[in-house]
């Protein structure tokens, strides 16, 4: 009785496995370019949540009415290259200096525009 059984069983089992086409897996060489791009925009990322940190930059936000959340926030929301430019802006600025009134008016009015962005 069990012969009966399992030959039709394996059977339908080898048809089965027949009528679904083997997985095949792809592989390919990443560039040095690939994975030093991901962590230098992890870089700028941080490098941006700790100039938010700061203490006079949170004060002339909020001086200009915007909550250091939500700048934190729009940060976040900010594409890899968004994130480069202002990045490399935060590294134009002279060391040991202050940012001027202009320079955090467009980091202001690109987040402003990135949240609308988002909101769309």
């Amino acid at each position: 009785m069990k012969i009966e059984l399992s030959r039709p069983l394996a059977i339908a089992l080898v048809s089965a496995s027949l009528c679904f086409p083997p997985q095949l897996a792809h592989a390919g060489i990443i560039s040095t370019q690939e994975v030093a791009g991901k962590s230098q925009a992890e870089q700028d990322r941080a490098k941006l949540q700790a100039f938010l940190d700061r203490a006079n930059v949170k004060q002339r936000l909020e001086a200009l009415g915007v909550a250091s959340v939500f700048a934190k926030q729009r940060v976040a929301a900010l594409s890899d290259a968004e994130v480069h430019a202002l990045a490399e802006r935060i590294n134009s600025v002279p060391a040991g200096g202050d940012l001027s009134n202009s320079d955090l008016i467009v980091i202001l009015l690109i987040a402003i525009l990135v949240a609308l962005v988002v909101s769309l």
